[in-house]
């Protein structure tokens, strides 16, 4: 099985490599792909330019077994849709199980993505929950999770597809916004993010004023 973790990265942080890794180790997947996207479609356009970000996602995985960068978001022109990316797994890799890995804000607004139940026939979902974080009361979400919730990873083993498991993880105050707004007001970020990461932020003048 395979997580898959999107995002702008924009800076990649230790937020989601923690995240990342506590999935990893708690569902027993073979892999994480960090896939940073072109076009955002719930969030603010990246700041930075998709090879600087995919760059730096490459210096954050490196140093850990089963992290991978992955850039066909980059090379796809547009807005980045999630079935799309889902489609693409299929067709490179279409004897592996993918575990799509979102955040509880993210679950919890999946009714507004693009085909929610295509997405769902491609790959199991996986929420991470981190502490004081909660469901939504949302009727949709919650009959979907009705339907398709398992209480444990041996039901995405049993399953090609289709199953949504909420996963405890590390609760780390870390934001891709906050470091921005850090460097642009002359302070460090340092211990928040790599130090490969931040070499390149610094390399590249990024965030600044």
């Amino acid at each position: 099985m395979i997580g898959i973790l999107g995002g702008t990265f924009d800076p990649i942080h230790f937020g989601h490599l923690r995240t990342a890794l506590d999935v990893m180790q708690a569902v027993g997947l073979d892999e994480v792909r960090f896939i940073p996207l072109h076009g955002a479609v719930h969030r603010g356009q990246p700041e930075t330019p998709a090879a600087l970000r995919l760059e730096m996602v490459q210096a954050a995985v490196s140093g850990q077994a089963g992290f991978v960068a992955d850039d066909r978001e980059l090379r796809r022109e547009g807005d980045s849709y999630t079935v799309d990316t889902l489609l693409s797994l299929q067709r490179d890799l279409p004897k592996e199980k993918c575990c799509l890995i979102v955040g509880m804000d993210a679950f919890n607004g999946f009714a507004t993505w693009r085909q929610p139940e295509e997405i769902l026939s491609l790959s199991h979902l996986i929420v991470m929950r981190r502490p004081g974080e909660e469901v939504s009361q949302d009727g949709w979400i919650r009959s979907l999770l009705a339907a398709r919730g398992c209480e444990s990873t041996g039901a995405l083993q049993a399953e090609t597809s289709g199953k949504i498991l909420i996963q405890d993880v590390t609760q780390l105050e870390i934001s891709s916004t906050r470091i921005r707004t850090m460097i642009a007001a002359g302070e460090s970020p340092r211990y928040l993010l790599p130090s490969a990461v931040l070499h390149l932020i610094e390399k590249n003048r990024l965030y600044q004023k």
